[in-house]
């Protein structure tokens, strides 16, 4: 079998048009991947497309009919595509089928499909059909997209940042519990992208009764908006709770109660009993299920005590901190964790992205190992 072939200087600049398809559709693939499509031949574009939502058209047979439609062969063409292009029968048939029949002399594409299912097939099927295959062009922003998917192909549960808002000095709330709002409009509107881009937002039961939240994304346009999901140890959920709003919400809880489950059940609420060892909801057993259950990513946007314990059973991947100019003194903090004595037992993470919004900044900081996990599972298999 020929070596794979190396990448070219234009490959990047036409892998980043694939990739800015692919972020367009940001909010309505899940659980699929977010993948973008580009059909090239001497520089000029002869099909493009973005996946669209579940059942719907890969980002492959996207481009490849808009070739046709345009009445233009892609034999010979060169192909860039985000993600391997998939190889077994699901909602779809096999994207790989479609490109070996169109015949390019090359597929680029940015990262590999984790996907047991996949997982180096689709491309070695373009190798083995004769297509020229160049792997990991711009992976990392390949990866960036879709990290979620690719935790939960290759671990078994999803991506979960935990966003919080905090002065200064790391408060989060006034000593009265007051916080609305220590940021502004500007941070408020990015953290419902961050919703909106997750398969589910996730809170406690605690911020539910204090704030009431509606935990929707109304600054956001999306036809897919994420599921709701509280931890509610004691089932305390209110059936009148503004974020009982008629779309499924799911209520994960440690406590069985079967005329708590019907009252829920009818405000379109889903109760999962899942207690752990200390009488709690097992937080660890909460994201195997999501796993289970086709979530790719969790926004998690909960109180002090709930950030807190979910740092310490090690179920936060990333951190998404907006901070406010302003320093608030005694309040409360971002996260309740166990004293430590030395600065070896921190939890730690790496500064991924900085940005200003409005008067206020956004920290982003990923878990160092864990990033480096989901990389190597996402690096596409080659062939020397």
């Amino acid at each position: 079998m020929s070596a794979d072939i190396p990448e070219r200087p234009e490959d990047a600049a036409w892998m980043r048009r694939a990739l800015s398809l692919a972020d367009g559709v940001m909010y309505t693939t899940s659980p699929n991947p977010r993948v973008g499509c580009v059909i090239v031949r001497d520089g000029q574009v002869l099909g493009e497309g973005a996946t669209q939502p579940v059942g719907g058209p890969h980002a492959e047979v996207r481009a490849l009919r808009d070739a046709q439609a345009r009445g233009l062969s892609v034999a010979g063409a060169t192909v860039y595509v985000t993600l391997e292009p998939c190889s077994h029968h699901g909602r779809t048939p096999p994207c790989v089928d479609a490109l070996v029949a169109a015949a390019p002399a090359r597929v680029v594409v940015a990262m590999g499909d984790p996907n047991p299912r996949v997982n180096g097939e689709g491309l070695a099927r373009l190798r083995a059909a004769g297509i020229e295959v160049t792997a990991g062009v711009c992976l990392d922003e390949a990866l960036a997209l879709n990290v979620g998917f690719v935790a939960r192909m290759s671990r078994g549960t999803p991506w979960l940042w935990a966003k919080m808002a905090a002065s200064l000095d790391g408060r989060s709330a006034l000593p009265n519990g007051r916080s609305q709002w220590i940021t502004g409009e500007a941070a408020r509107a990015d953290g419902h992208h961050w919703r909106a881009r997750s398969c589910a937002v996730l809170t406690g039961i605690g911020t539910v009764l204090a704030d009431d939240p509606r935990l929707d994304v109304r600054h956001v346009a999306t036809t897919r908006p994420p599921r709701k999901i509280v931890l509610d140890t004691h089932l305390r959920m209110p059936a009148a709770a503004r974020l009982l709003d008629g779309t499924e919400t799911w209520v994960f809880t440690a406590r069985e109660d079967a005329g708590r489950v019907a009252e829920l059940a009818a405000r379109n609420a889903r109760v999962i009993c899942l207690p752990g060892a200390d009488g709690r909801v097992d937080l660890p057993g909460v994201m195997r299920w999501l796993g289970q259950h086709d979530i790719n990513e969790v926004h998690a946007e909960a109180g002090a005590v709930l950030t807190g314990a979910l740092l310490q059973e090690g179920c936060v991947d990333e951190l998404l901190v907006y901070m406010a100019p302003m320093v608030l003194g005694e309040g409360a903090g971002m996260a309740r964790l166990p004293l430590i004595e030395d600065l070896g037992q921190a939890r730690r993470f790496q500064f991924v992205d900085v940005r200003g919004l409005g008067p206020d900044v956004r920290l982003r900081a990923q878990d160092p190992r864990r990033l480096a996990a989901a990389r190597a599972a996402a690096t596409p298999a080659r062939r020397a």
